[in-house]
């Protein structure tokens, strides 16, 4: 079986996956839309799609396109996604998955509503560590987990500045205000990726912004939002914490790694930094950092990346790690560009699967709420002095 897709936004980050779905064979047509039609009409010549649409409407009364992947901007995901699942389309929607509890239950009501696919195209739910942790985890090999962290830390100098000038226009410093507890995904997907719980209440800090550019200035921010770094503790369902750290102002490499995670259980732990990653138990240590270290396969010069920002572009070019288990994936896809940690061909490939085969995807819509509404809850936390707040939740994905 295959289907036609419909990409929606031609920005930097949806021309790399429009080359893996165009190359995925469970995949036919592929077409595009943007509110700019020229990006549009560079990324179909640029990748040989089908054509484009001038307008999301367009596309989702076309029966030349049986499913959308969305790639605009954070905050507009919402919405967006339940216009195409009412119009009869499966969604593949970028993170996060909504900016409030009312989007993400109207996402979930739409759901049930079409029995339609969705999926969150969440990069955590394959970082190495994840998946490493996740292996163990099912293993019993940490014993009782009881405590993790989870940390995205991405300074603005190192290339965000770049990309919201380039998504945001003139108007880039008001969107580049992003609460960083809004963006939780990356964080609290990576921890409740391996660690199969979910959040039930949280405290946070967010740390006002010093730098007096305009950017995370309260007067400038359509989020009427001043934090650039923020810090949660969250409880979880059946005893036990985690901690995320959302930095957007912080010394730190990120172009090496930007999602870095540290599970411990009453057995064992697992502890990873920019460079270094440790296998720990009662007995010793274990450096396990070759297992978790993807192999770029595409050159950070590769001219496909020009209009990326240097700083940015290791997210784009990372291959797979020995930790990943490649035997499902498409053999068209042995040789193409992975990004963000060996990640992307994982999320192509589990959108275009459950679609064809009508089944779950790996982050659906109940998985997606529970990566995402943490943070939301969060920076309400964060906004009210670190008020312990209680974290609504939709409960698990029905049995197909």
């Amino acid at each position: 079986m295959t289907f036609s897709l419909g990409i929606v936004g031609a920005g930097q980050f949806s021309g790399q996956f429009a080359t893996l779905f165009l190359a995925h064979p469970g995949v036919s047509d592929l077409y595009v839309t943007d509110l700019l039609p020229d990006r549009a009409e560079q990324l179909a010549a640029s990748e040989g799609l089908a054509g484009t649409f001038p307008s999301y409407e367009a596309m989702l009364e076309s029966d030349a396109v049986d499913a959308v992947a969305i790639f605009t901007q954070r905050w507009t995901h919402g919405p967006l996604v339940v216009q195409g699942l009412s119009a009869g389309k499966h969604v593949y929607s970028a993170v996060p998955m909504a900016v409030t509890t009312e989007e993400i239950a109207a996402i979930i009501d739409a759901v049930k509503a079409t029995g339609l696919t969705y999926m969150m195209g969440e990069t955590s739910q394959y970082n190495p560590a994840t998946v490493h942790a996740r292996n163990q985890i099912a293993q019993g090999a940490f014993g009782r987990i009881f405590y993790a962290e989870g940390d995205y830390v991405h300074d603005m100098d190192l290339g965000f500045y770049e990309a919201y000038q380039y998504s945001g226009g003139e108007n880039w410093k008001a969107t580049a205000s992003y609460p960083p507890l809004l963006y939780p995904t990356h964080s609290v997907g990576g921890v409740l990726g391996a660690w199969q719980t979910h959040a039930v209440s949280v405290s946070a800090i967010g740390v006002v912004d010093g730098r007096g550019d305009g950017v995370f200035d309260k007067g400038v921010s359509q989020f009427g939002n001043d934090f650039s770094n923020a810090t949660a503790l969250f409880e979880v369902a059946g005893g036990g914490s985690f901690r995320t750290n959302e930095f957007r102002r912080v010394g730190y490499p990120s172009h090496i790694r930007e999602s870095r995670f540290r599970f411990f259980g009453t057995d064992a732990s697992m502890e990873q930094l920019a460079t270094v990653a440790l296998w720990q138990d009662k007995t010793g240590v274990k450096d396990i950092s070759e297992l978790l270290e993807p192999k770029p396969t595409l050159s950070p010069d590769d001219p496909s990346l020009q209009h990326i920002a240097p700083d940015l572009r290791a997210a784009f070019t990372s291959g797979s790690a020995p930790v990943h288990d490649r035997s499902r994936l498409p053999r068209e896809f042995d040789h193409l560009h992975n990004g963000h940690e060996g990640s992307h061909h994982f999320l192509v490939d589990d959108f275009v699967t459950a679609v064809n085969t009508r089944t779950l995807p790996s982050v659906n819509a109940w998985v997606a709420a529970r990566y995402t509404l943490p943070g939301i809850i969060a920076h309400e936390s964060a906004q009210q002095g670190g008020a312990r707040l209680e974290i609504p939740d939709f409960g698990d994905a029905p049995e197909a």
